[in-house]
């Protein structure tokens, strides 16, 4: 077998072509101490990037079953890859989430996930602009990464976030619930 999972396939192709990308989802909430259980795989990468993967992508297995201008969701043929979607940001906020990131090591691969509060600001990005969609799991898993590494959600800085990237009303659904 070529790649034996959907890492091995992702760490190889982005490699390969030198595309700095960032695994987020439930991957990254297990990393930050909070068990989750996950269905696909997601990474944070710029369009143009994945622009640049798409074909070879498709070439091994994988097919677009959903897309938006923000997100693709690909699907796989082969039955022991996971899903895979792709959050679209632009080059300079995936810098910054670079800049902080932390190594996780997943099936001998080397990846990149969000510090934890990038990854609590992606997923209150995620709430503010699919409230329907995402709220319910998002803001379980804000609420976990908040319990387990032990933050101060009544910081000034942790409000600042919220209501950077969230809403006055996650700010206190948070408050009301840590």
């Amino acid at each position: 077998m070529k790649y034996p999972s959907v890492f091995h396939l992702i760490s190889a192709v982005c490699g390969k072509e030198k595309i700095p990308y960032v695994l987020i989802g439930g991957f990254a909430v297990n990393f930050h101490k909070v068990t989750r259980q996950t269905a696909d795989v997601d990474f944070l990468i710029t369009k143009d990037d994945f622009d640049k993967i798409a074909s070879r992508l498709e070439k091994e297995g994988f097919k677009q079953d959903y897309g938006q201008e923000v997100f693709v969701r690909l699907s796989a043929e082969k039955p022991f890859f996971w899903d895979i979607d792709f959050m679209f940001v632009d080059r300079e906020t995936l810098d910054k989430i670079i800049k902080e990131a932390k190594e996780a090591n997943i099936a001998g691969q080397k990846f990149l996930v969000p510090c934890l509060n990038h990854l609590i600001a992606l997923k209150l990005h995620a709430i503010k602009y699919n409230p329907g969609i995402r709220e319910y799991k998002d803001l379980a898993d804000i609420i976990e990464l908040i319990r387990v590494n032990k933050v101060d959600a009544q910081t000034g800085a942790f409000k600042t976030l919220c209501l950077q990237y969230g809403t006055e009303e996650l700010y206190r659904k948070i408050l009301e619930r840590t």
